[in-house]
C-alpha cells in the first residue's frame, strides 16, 4: 500500500497540482496586496479620499463604531467596503487567469502538417506492374 501511495503521490499530475496551488496561493496574495495598498487607494483618492476598507452598514442598534473593526465586536455588520474590494480582487485574478488560458491557448494551436507524399514505388514495383499489364492484354 506504501508503494502505491508513493507512486500516487510522485504521479506527474499530482506534483504539478500542488505546485499550481503553491504558485496559486503565492499570486493570490500577490493580486491582495495590489487591491488593498494599490488599486483602491486610487479610486478612493479619486471619489474624494475614500476608504473602502470601513465602509459597512450596522444590522444592529448597538452598532455605533465609526470603524469596521470596533462596529464588528458591537454587533453584526455588512462589510460591503470589504466585499467590494474582495471583487476587485477576484476580477484582476479572473481576468489575468483569462491570458494565462488564452496564451496556452494560443501555442498550443499549430498548423496542421502537410500530408505526406507517398513515396515512388521501388524498382520491382514498376516491373511487376508492367509484367501484370503484358499479361492482361489479348
Amino acid at each position: 500500500m506504501l508503494k502505491d501511495f508513493k507512486e500516487f503521490a510522485l504521479r506527474g499530475n499530482v506534483v504539478d497540482l500542488a505546485i499550481g496551488v503553491i504558485i496559486g496561493g503565492a499570486f493570490g496574495r500577490i493580486v491582495d496586496s495590489l487591491v488593498k495598498d494599490v488599486i483602491m487607494p486610487i479610486i478612493g483618492a479619486i471619489l474624494g479620499g475614500l476608504d473602502f476598507s470601513n465602509y459597512f452598514i450596522a444590522l444592529s442598534k448597538a452598532v455605533t463604531a465609526s470603524n469596521l473593526v470596533d462596529a464588528q465586536k458591537q454587533g453584526a455588520v455588512l462589510a460591503w467596503g470589504s466585499f467590494l474590494t474582495v471583487v476587485v480582487n477576484f476580477m484582476i485574478i479572473a481576468f489575468i487567469l483569462f491570458l494565462v488560458v488564452r496564451a496556452l491557448n494560443t501555442l498550443k494551436k499549430t498548423e496542421p502538417a502537410p500530408a505526406a507524399v507517398p513515396a515512388p514505388p521501388s524498382r520491382s514495383e514498376v516491373l511487376l506492374e508492367e509484367i501484370r499489364n503484358l499479361l492482361a492484354k489479348p
